[in-house]
């Protein structure tokens, strides 16, 4: 028995290690979930403090706790707040439906510390777990409320990496904007865009899914603490819901309103959900970026090799002096897993049943998840990807004059037809189109689509030149990306 102490809950008797702020019904869910070895994210463990520190606040105003407790539960809350007993969250995420085991874990901790503060001993229980710290309360409003905060605690933190990640792209695209380059569709050469323009494109996108974020986040301020178990506010105090909004804005210093309608707020998943696919969708983008920024730095001899990424690390352990978009491929593989875990929280919310969606705790670790990974890719590809990243003028402009597409400028003047038929000949002849049209524009081979006179050579040269004054305007005239 050394190093355990022996505590009772309804089940009977568990031993709990001797040091532990957690108790019996924690001790049971560490035996019996033992699965990943993964212990809750912090943007878990936060909000249950948030929560415990507000109605221990609102119980004693209205009497229902003595102004000890009270005020030894807020302090212990506060302290889970800080992060001070991270430790002491052990439940593994994979657990008991709806969340009980890590609300009990919560609840537990902080029953042990304010019994401490009391000057009692672990285990004894000045304060009790149940009673006390969860007066008003049950796992069934706890656990929604909890993933609604947490989402909203690490939200401007997600928009400020988005913005830094916009901001370096629009960068890029002023500092690439004078660089014309071929455009291309379908993988095939199409007609001419500037660098710069292609960049701003990306930097908008980013802008457009952070809005995209941040609407689906509001639906996340809706709470429904005060239903307890199943939406009726059985065992809460009359004033206790609405006190709570209150006492969770101060506590949280986020913007927060009640639910208006308990019982959708307990059944339904949708908010956690829209705000996940509002992050799949960002994703979604990233790895449409990332992968167009492997395919421009691709080479340096045998491929488009237009951008350059800053040398980070070597590339190959066989192949002397490679070096591959590291950065690029990491945001590949970050937003993938974020898809991913998407697809979890998709799955989870739809499984649901009558007055709870017991599927919570998969559904909070996920998008606590997808967060954390969220912020860390964008804010290394941002820093360490983009930061360095260069233009390879010469390349772009070598692919550019060979670009047989640029004929397209010649469609107002020739007609398609006869476009397309010097665009077979440069072809044939290894020739620029631009070398192919004058040159049969001086033998007089060459007919206006609309007059039928011979077009010149100074006509042809033109009209190509107008191609090039098509990519004009964009990111310095305020379109196109700029932040």
């Amino acid at each position: 028995m050394n190093g355990f102490r022996v505590e009772r809950d309804s089940l009977g008797e568990v031993r709990v290690p001797a040091g532990a702020l957690y108790g019996a019904q924690t001790q049971r869910a560490v035996e019996n979930f033992a699965i990943s070895g993964l212990r809750p994210w912090r943007a878990s463990i936060w909000p249950l403090g948030v929560i415990k520190r507000a109605a221990a606040e609102v119980n004693g105003s209205l009497g229902l706790l003595s102004a000890d407790k009270a005020a030894a539960i807020a302090r212990a809350a506060q302290e889970v707040m800080d992060g001070q007993w991270d430790r002491e969250f052990v439940v593994d995420p994979f657990q008991a439906g709806a969340g009980t085991s890590h609300h009990m874990n919560a609840n537990e901790v902080i029953a042990n510390r304010a019994t401490q503060i009391l000057g009692g001993q672990l285990g004894e229980y000045l304060v009790h777990p149940n009673d006390d710290v969860n007066m008003a309360q049950s796992t069934n409003d706890v656990i929604p409320t909890a993933i609604r905060l947490g989402c909203l605690w690490r939200l401007d933190e997600l928009l400020s990496a988005l913005k830094g990640l916009q901001g370096a792209l629009a960068q890029k695209a002023l500092e690439f904007d004078d660089i014309v380059k071929s455009g291309r569709t379908h993988l095939q050469d199409a007609v001419p865009v500037r660098l710069g323009q292609e960049f701003g494109g990306y930097a908008q996108a980013v802008g457009r899914d952070a809005e995209r974020i941040e609407r689906a986040a509001e639906g996340l301020r809706r709470l429904g603490i005060g239903g307890t178990a199943v939406g009726t506010g059985l065992n809460a105090h009359p004033q206790y819901r609405a006190r709570m909004i209150e006492k969770l804005k101060e506590c949280s210093r986020l913007q927060l309103a009640a639910a208006d309608d308990l019982f959708e707020a307990m059944q339904s998943q949708a908010d956690a959900a829209h705000f996940s696919a509002s992050l799949r969708t960002l994703a979604l983008t990233l790895i449409r970026i990332a992968n167009d920024l492997r395919l421009l730095a691709s080479g340096p001899a045998t491929g488009l090799g237009e951008i350059v990424f800053a040398p980070l690390q070597p590339g190959s352990s066989i192949m002397p002096g490679k070096v591959n978009p590291v950065m690029a491929e990491m945001l590949d593989q970050a937003m993938y897993h974020i898809v991913g875990g998407d697809t979890t929280v998709a799955i989870a919310s739809q499984a649901g049943q009558l007055e709870l969606n017991v599927m919570m705790p998969v559904i909070a670790h996920n998008l606590f998840e997808m967060m954390q990974v969220m912020i860390g890719a964008v804010r290394a590809f941002s820093e360490r990807g983009l930061r360095g990243l260069r233009a390879d003028r010469q390349r772009a402009e070598q692919w550019l004059a060979r670009n047989a597409i640029v004929a397209t400028a010649l469609n107002p003047l020739i007609g398609y037809a006869a476009a397309a038929e010097l665009v077979k000949g440069a072809q044939a002849q290894g020739l620029t189109v631009s070398e192919v049209a004058v040159a049969q524009a001086r033998q007089g081979r060459l007919r206006n689509k609309k007059s039928g006179e011979t077009v010149s050579a100074e006509e042809v040269e033109s009209a190509l030149g107008n191609l090039r004054r098509m990519t004009e305007g964009g990111i310095q005239s305020g379109e196109g990306g700029t932040p």
